[in-house]
């Protein structure tokens, strides 16, 4: 499996949260998902976006706007309506019990005139995904009538358009996957067209001789990995392959290899009741004393302490 597909796999992309939005001028919405990327799918109409100190961005039909970050940002009808009218919480409505599916959060009147959405937050777990999250821009945005635009943009929005005109069973099933994949083909594609020299450790995924490394150790991390042998799996010297790695990822290849295990666990002591054992051998670590020690320097408390801390704060 290519490396962009583990990295993904490790983050547990399940889906998205959304709503379908039908506005009538004037609106304005709010919504901030720190740590979770939202996004934004104009299917009629146009809006603004604003976003701190930002200018507005004007957002039109069969646009896409990912914030991977999950900032607070605001989306209006017009720059009057920023000022104006009173925000709708976004985050309120998608975190409600009716959730998904394509429940409408505004009625209207006048359907035609109307601005129409489909907007909320992608499911994933925020600590596994936050290495790759935070090697992307603050906003990813794709215009419909961009002479550049990629074909998989077209043909997701005739899917979603289609997909949301009629009430059919396993419709939050299929949407969500159409999120999944709206997602996937933003990261390929943003990857793809990484310029060399730009320092974002994203380029490893383009480099084969770590892309190779970076697979091998997402793949088996539970493995007894050695840099001699990520290195001839890069197919480079020892030497070599250890610069090329700190140079492009900011740090050695152990290093990486140990935070990735960790976050592995982390996942693991918040969602299973495996014993702690159990999940110190998935991540390649014999002796629950090393993993122990391991595991208090990057989160700096016990692996025990950090499963009844996240319980009670569940």
């Amino acid at each position: 499996m290519d490396t962009l597909s583990l990295l993904l796999n490790d983050i547990r992309l399940s889906g998205a949260r959304f709503k379908r939005a039908e506005l009538q001028p004037p609106w304005k919405m709010h919504l901030h998902t720190p740590g979770v990327a939202s996004f934004h799918v104009v299917t009629q109409g146009q809006c603004i976006l604003v976003r701190g100190q930002e200018a507005p961005l004007e957002v039109h039909t069969g646009d896409v706007v990912i914030l991977p970050r999950g900032p607070a940002h605001d989306l209006a009808d017009s720059a009057g309506s920023l000022q104006a009218a009173s925000a709708i919480d976004l985050k309120q409505h998608l975190d409600s019990e009716q959730s998904g599916g394509v429940q409408t959060l505004y009625n209207i009147s006048h359907p035609q005139s109307a601005d129409h959405m489909v907007s909320g937050y992608f499911e994933f777990d925020s600590d596994l995904a936050r290495p790759l999250f935070s090697a992307l821009p603050d906003l990813i945005h794709y215009r419909a009538m961009d002479s550049e635009t990629p074909d998989w943009l077209h043909f997701g929005m005739m899917f979603l358009n289609t997909e949301i005109a009629a009430q059919r069973s396993a419709q939050q099933a299929i949407i969500n996957r159409i999120a999944d994949i709206l997602l996937i083909e933003c990261l390929r594609d943003y990857v793809d067209n990484l310029p060399e020299g730009s320092g974002n450790w994203l380029l490893a995924l383009k480099d084969p001789a770590l892309s190779a490394a970076l697979s091998a150790m997402h793949s088996q991390p539970d493995k007894q990995w050695s840099v001699p042998q990520l290195a001839d799996i890069a197919c480079l010297s020892r030497s070599s392959f250890a610069n090329r790695f700190g140079k492009v990822l900011g740090e050695p290849p152990l290093s990486y290899l140990t935070a990735h295990r960790m976050r592995l666990a982390a996942w693991q002591l918040r969602n299973s009741n495996q014993p702690i054992c159990h999940i110190a051998e998935q991540v390649g670590y014999q002796s629950d004393a090393a993993f122990s020690q391991a595991f208090r320097r990057i989160h700096d408390c016990s692996p025990s302490r950090y499963r009844e801390h996240s319980r009670l704060t569940s």
